[in-house]
């Protein structure tokens, strides 16, 4: 079975973020939502493993309730 990497997984991580904060420069708080939105289901798609995804959801969720 498939599980979810949650180890440091990807080469220059400071770069790939600033891509991403760059992404949402001089967008309204709905277009940021909304490009939040079809990367996560873009990414989802590309995982292609419900289980694997249901984890991250899960870790997701658990990170957030730990804030």
């Amino acid at each position: 079975m498939v599980r979810l990497n949650t180890e440091a997984n990807i080469v220059d991580a400071d770069g790939v973020y600033q891509k991403l904060i760059d992404a949402h420069q001089g967008l309204t708080d709905a277009d940021s939502m909304a490009l939040n939105a079809r990367l996560i289901l873009l990414l989802i798609n590309h995982v292609g493993d419900k289980a694997v995804v249901s984890e991250a959801i899960d870790a997701a969720r658990r990170q957030d309730a730990q804030s």
